[in-house]
């Protein structure tokens, strides 16, 4: 059952709660994911960074996309993440995730090889050419190395089936450059949760968020209050957010997160080696930070009383 898609609104990139031992903890994901869908989000993205994507096989990505479709029943889109390392492996991918249900793509650039302006708009084009799912390009240039610029985006438009941008590249400058080249035709999700208010209020579809992991309720109480321009509100909301926000851009933003997930009960705090858990002075300044912001937090509508 394919879901409707129109890159609007917050799509939690989703963590891989794994148990004790190593194994995928589909109970758990079960549990996050609801948490998310009572709060309102417009869908989730599977196997991202924070999923843990490079400590995933193939084949346990698939396995959370059909656990995810079989427990969302068509109530929001699951986008699967595409990270492969060849032009090949890509295609076939996504033909897989199509095959398994996924209602879109995230789609990074090829990820070991630092391809230059050509290669990557050509490994794009060779996806969005075989599948008729909808793609959400991840420009990422801090973290990935490689920068989508809009003269990549003029030749990446002439593709249907790419339609959104994860707009990561840290420059809030990018969000009004991409929407006076483009208008509507690809829209803008921000994809660095410290920035994330500013992305939405210079025009941007919607976010893939971070710390929506551990906090859906605020980050979606934030972002309706931007959508009805009650930007105090939303700003109120903000302020007391970025202690946790700032959780987003570490690299170990996924042991973070996930610490704070587990404090609110919807995740555990186990990785996959070469990560692992917290200890010692880190683990002390990390659950102080979430605490402090579990004990401070803003008294919310929260969604079922909302008109």
């Amino acid at each position: 059952m394919s879901t409707k898609l129109n890159w609007e609104g917050i799509y939690p990139a989703v963590l891989t709660p794994f148990t004790k031992e190593g194994e995928i903890d589909f109970e758990m994901f079960a549990i996050n994911t609801e948490a998310q869908i009572k709060a309102g989000v417009h869908g989730i993205i599977l196997a991202g960074t924070l999923g843990e994507a490079s400590a995933l096989e193939t084949e346990e990505k698939f396995e959370l996309l059909k656990y995810a479709k079989k427990i969302t029943q068509g109530r929001i889109p699951v986008i699967l993440n595409l990270s492969e390392n060849t032009t090949r492996n890509a295609v076939n991918f996504a033909e897989k995730a199509k095959e398994f249900g996924a209602d879109g793509l995230m789609l990074l650039p090829p990820m070991r090889y630092k391809a230059d302006n050509h290669e990557v708009v050509e490994y794009f084009k060779a996806v969005a050419s075989a599948t008729e799912l909808p793609i959400l390009i991840y420009n990422n240039p801090v973290d990935y190395g490689i920068y989508v610029t809009l003269e990549m985006f003029e030749e990446l438009i002439e593709y249907p089936t790419i339609q959104a941008v994860k707009e990561s590249t840290r420059d809030l400058a990018n969000v009004t450059r991409m929407i006076n080249r483009f208008g509507k035709r690809i829209k803008i999700l921000g994809g660095v949760d410290t920035i994330c208010l500013e992305t939405l209020m210079l025009g941007a579809d919607g976010l893939v968020a971070g710390l929506v992991d551990a906090f859906p309720n605020e980050t979606m109480t934030m972002y309706n209050h931007v959508k009805a321009n009650e930007y105090d509100k939303a700003v109120a909301i903000y302020r007391w957010f970025m202690p946790l926000l700032e959780l987003d851009i570490h690299p170990k933003l996924i042991q973070y997160i996930k610490l704070a997930a587990t404090a609110e009960g919807i995740s555990n705090p186990y990785v996959r080696a070469p990560r692992l858990e917290l200890h010692g002075k880190e683990a002390e300044k990390i659950q102080k930070i979430i605490e402090e912001g579990r004990a401070n937090r803003p008294v919310l509508l929260i969604p079922e009383q909302q008109i």
